[in-house]
């Protein structure tokens, strides 16, 4: 087909730009913008040289160009939108009987119209599509990587805290960076506003979604309507400007989509317009993934208006509700409890007549629409091109399959619905309210394990929390005044009689210092370290309220010599600190004699100068090991009590093993009396230590605003007063 000489002007036009023979402004720089895969190499070509000033031009460059480019094939798809809309029409007139010539003809001006567009600001090198490295680098936040140290290096340590942050984001089991930007946040100038995420704006359906949970948890139904119609529309934007982005950066040829090199000019387009319908479906999943998880949430866009629909109908917007009902069962038409809600809705409106003049929303409709004719050419090219294509979603029904590939495809799905089952079986809900993951301001202590390492959910060990001087100290309290069996009514043994057991609780500890005993600067170090075992995790996990110490006991196991040969037993049986673990159920049940007041356990470690006495957590059957801690001094252990940690000890088979084992409450009512007792003698002004903790901690004014975690209902009554329970890890 003859081209008009209009698109010839344009073609060549557009070719005498691709030859990158840029424009030079007067600074004699390029206005064309350059590739930034060159960038970025070239920036980290000068960060291994150490030219940190340099690098960090490049490196800023390159994410900068990046979001330019990405900008740049936005608007001009935008503005090359309407192109060869002409050609398009005749497609279904008597003019139009030549079809696929008039479809080509359109294809091509459109392609034209993008090409040249794009190449008024993009040199030719920098349309070209980058490596699969360089998108895992960019997708990975690898630049910020590099950043935080290069600003770090000039001495910029607000830029190095925001990088370090927007990496972190998405490397959150990245122990370094973690201690990195507590280093960061010890630096002058610094202050907490500089720990941002520079790559914010695409994690904006991501902040609303957590904001709408936690909305609902607090039963605040309008403002969470508010937020999930907020969430909804921005994951349909960004999901938007991901197809955008699909359509207008340059495709890899069909060879390097494992396509025939000898296969004619049909099959080639064909696997090009296939790889560009697989990319804009694949989007679902990339607006679906959260920074710094590898998999994306199932069902993200379906799930956001099953919530929806009721907030609405608990907010009294029946007509509402209906309408996001009637949109979530255009993906699972079928469902019954959707079609038990909808009845609900129509009878609370009086009747069908005005439910079913609400339909769903049209953004809506064309998504599923939009969705499933690209389903059914993918799989047509599937079943007939040898084209391999993986369905992001779970609600593609079955007529949409051809009948050759549905036998597979069933099977693929089912085994995707049975792992999404086990996930959800083996997924520990923990609320607690804590959220691992906060600062950790004391110097010289450092993030060993965390979530990830630890296999499970609000746990973590730092390490350094006390010196050797310290922890000398301590063995030598322990071992001059502790009381065998002391918290178990002096049973010497009270879990296995291979061992035996000695503790000290704070107030005994001054106590025996009134009496001249002990030193006093000793009792004093035993309530120093709880205060800042407390104060670590405080702020680490994260707590919404006060944090206030249950029970704190010094307590050492020692091996019984000569009673070792065989043992299968345990130094302490797998428990959960705050309810009554049932193995073969996997059940906890928060009843006394369970100590149901803890919300926060710790550990913290004396010395290694013995064999066994291992900690370690398990699942809820107490068998399945999922971590362990080896003790040394100056480590800390830190978890949630309840039955999402059940942890154990192992044998002490030589010498003795001493920690501080540790208690926290989030409630003022249930703290520790004794040791209230303890801060009120030590005052030196008459004014009780804890109520000067109290006042920094929020133990007045406002309530703590509840979170999404933490809606358990309380059980049992309130108490006046607390009585010290005993217990060690």
């Amino acid at each position: 087909m003859a081209r008009s000489p209009d698109l010839l002007a344009v073609y060549v036009a557009s070719q005498v730009c691709f030859l990158c023979v840029a424009s030079v402004n007067s600074d004699g720089v390029s206005s064309l913008l350059q590739p930034y895969d060159f960038l970025y190499y070239s920036g980290v070509r000068s960060y291994f040289n150490g030219e940190w000033t340099k690098a960090a031009e490049l490196l800023e460059r390159s994410i900068t160009t990046k979001e330019a480019i990405f900008e740049v094939r936005r608007k001009c798809y935008d503005e090359c939108g309407a192109t060869g809309e002409d050609a398009l029409q005749k497609l279904s007139t008597e003019d139009g009987n030549l079809w696929d010539l008039w479809a080509l003809d359109w294809v091509q001006k459109k392609a034209e119209c993008l090409r040249f567009c794009v190449g008024r600001s993009v040199c030719r090198v920098g349309q070209l599509p980058v490596s699969t490295d360089i998108e895992f680098e960019f997708g990975s936040r690898n630049p910020y990587n590099f950043l935080q140290v290069t600003y770090y290096k000039l001495e910029k340590p607000q830029k190095a805290a925001a990088a370090a942050q927007t990496y972190f984001v998405a490397n959150p089991t990245h122990l370094e960076m973690r201690n990195n930007i507590e280093k960061y946040r010890r630096m002058a100038g610094v202050n907490d506003e500089d720990f941002y995420d520079r790559e914010r704006d695409s994690e904006k359906h991501w902040l609303l979604y957590d904001s709408a949970l936690q909305l609902e948890a607090s039963s605040e139904w309008a403002p969470a309507v508010d937020k999930w119609r907020a969430c909804v529309n921005e994951t349909l934007r960004q999901t938007e400007e991901c197809r955008v982005q699909c359509e207008v950066a340059g495709q890899r040829l069909p060879e390097d989509r494992g396509v025939d090199s000898n296969d004619g000019v049909f099959e080639k387009a064909a696997a090009l317009s296939l790889s560009l319908l697989s990319c804009q479906q694949s989007c679902v999943t990339q607006v679906a993934t959260r920074p710094g998880r590898i998999s994306s949430q199932d069902d993200f866009l379906p799930t956001q208006l099953e919530h929806m629909h009721i907030a609405q109908f608990k907010a009294g917007d029946v007509k509402g509700a209906t309408q996001t009902l009637r949109s979530l069962l255009l993906f699972y038409p079928s469902d019954k409890d959707s079609m038990d809600n909808l009845q609900l809705y129509q009878e609370t409106l009086g009747g069908d007549k005005e439910s079913d003049e609400t339909q769903a929303t049209q953004e809506i409709v064309r998504y599923v629409k939009r969705s499933l004719r690209e389903k059914k050419l993918l799989y047509f090219g599937m079943e007939n091109l040898n084209y391999t294509f993986t369905d992001p979603d779970l609600w593609t029904p079955e007529d949409i399959v051809p009948e050759s590939l549905r036998e597979i495809w069933k099977a693929e799905k089912e085994k995707m619905t049975e792992k999404s089952k086990e996930e959800e079986q083996q997924e520990e809900v923990d609320d607690s309210g804590f959220y691992a993951g906060g600062p950790v301001r004391q110097v010289g202590v450092t993030i060993t394990m965390d979530d990830l390492l630890l296999n499970g959910t609000n746990r973590v060990v730092l390490d350094g929390v006390t010196t050797e001087k310290e922890c000398d100290r301590m063995l030598k309290l322990a071992s001059a005044v502790a009381s065998a069996g002391d918290g178990y009514r002096g049973r010497r043994s009270p879990h296995t009689p291979h061992e035996t057991l000695n503790g000290l609780t704070l107030f005994r500890a001054v106590k025996l210092a009134d009496d001249g005993l002990v030193n006093v600067s000793d009792a004093k170090l035993l309530y120093e370290l709880g205060e800042r075992a407390r104060n670590l995790l405080h702020s680490y996990f994260r707590s919404p309220s006060g944090l206030f110490v249950t029970f704190t006991h010094l307590v050492c196991r020692s091996a019984v010599a000569g009673d070792q040969e065989g043992r299968m037993d345990l130094s302490h049986p797998v428990h959960v600190d705050n309810c009554l673990l049932e193995p073969d159920t996997k059940q906890c049940w928060k009843e006394p004699p369970a100590f149901i007041n803890r919300d926060l356990s710790a550990v913290l470690y004396l010395n290694d100068d013995f064999d066994g006495g291992e900690f370690f957590f398990t699942n809820r059957d107490a068998k399945t090991v999922t971590a362990r801690v080896k003790p040394t001094c100056g480590r800390l252990v830190g978890f949630s009590s309840g039955p999402i940690n059940p942890h154990g000890v192992t044998a002490v088979t030589r010498g003795r093993r001493c920690a501080l084992a540790l208690w926290f409450t989030k409630e003022k009512l249930y703290r520790d009396m004794e040791r209230e007792e303890v801060e009120n003698r030590w005052a030196p002004d008459g004014q009780g230590v804890a109520d000067k903790s109290d006042q920094k901690e929020g133990g007045g004014g406002a309530p703590a605003t509840r979170n999404a975690r933490n809606q358990a209902p309380a059980k049992g009554k309130a108490r006046g007063r607390v009585t010290v329970g005993k217990d060690e890890l």
